[in-house]
């Protein structure tokens, strides 16, 4: 488990600040159908970011989470990865998800990201990131290796070299076509400073623009509210994020 039920992103919420949110429910190429969650500024979006969670799935962090993104005048859109296998109603805090995590492909979660992707540009977006977390890490920087015209994609805490339901990111770094920010935690115990390393050389070798971050002394899952000893790193990294979008959008 990524992030504890209680958990909350360490973001300020904006007062004032105009959006919109709503429920959906997207189907990708391949017919599956899955519940997704999408947030809008008021005012047209300055780019898209298709947001991938941890290994739960769509739940509220990340829905909390793109609502302060659309403050800042982005959509964001965060989608869920068991459509195939759960359905796409609401769960409670009791759901099995790691039966449904074992379940998913690179294909499967890739399809249903191109699908949210889609529905970005459909509502005028031009430029659009995926943002992913431990699970979603990985499938963020797979993402960039799947032809969906992104604009960039943004990995935090996610694994450079687990070859879960397809290719490691680092055997995939040829195939990537957007430039790259990782996030990544220093004290992670599944996911080492040689892990890290090997993401920057594969990357550095095939050209991609990219920038490997590390928080040392921060666990996995460090950007959460409930984490007040490293607000620093969860500020640094949410400021990187912004500027990242902003740079190449």
């Amino acid at each position: 488990m990524c992030f504890d039920l209680d958990s909350a992103p360490p973001v300020p919420h904006i007062a004032g600040a105009a959006v919109s949110h709503e429920d959906l429910v997207l189907a990708a190429a391949d017919g599956n159908r899955f519940a997704a969650f999408l947030a809008l500024p008021e005012e047209q979006p300055k780019a898209g970011v298709v947001m991938l969670p941890d290994v739960r799935g769509l739940y509220r962090f990340y829905e909390e989470l793109a609502l302060r993104f659309a403050e800042r005048g982005y959509a964001a859109l965060a989608l869920d990865y068991f459509g195939r296998t759960a359905g796409t109603a609401k769960r409670d805090d009791d759901f099995e998800y790691m039966p449904h995590v074992d379940e998913t492909t690179d294909d499967g979660v890739q399809a249903d990201t191109r699908a949210a992707v889609e529905h970005l540009r459909g509502l005028g977006v031009a430029s659009v990131f995926t943002a992913g977390f431990c699970f979603g890490g990985r499938a963020s920087w797979v993402a960039a290796a799947s032809g969906h015209g992104l604009a960039g994609a943004i990995g935090f805490y996610g694994s450079p070299t687990r070859e879960r339901g397809g290719p490691s990111v680092v055997q995939r770094a040829a195939q990537i076509e957007a430039p790259i920010l990782a996030l990544q935690a220093g004290a992670d115990q599944n996911i080492t400073a040689d892990d890290n390393a090997a993401l920057d050389r594969a990357l550095a070798e095939a050209g991609v623009e990219h920038e490997v971050v590390t928080y040392d002394g921060a666990p996995h899952s460090f950007f959460d509210r409930k984490q007040e000893e490293y607000a620093e790193a969860s500020d640094d990294a949410w400021q990187r994020t912004l500027e990242f979008v902003d740079r190449h959008s």
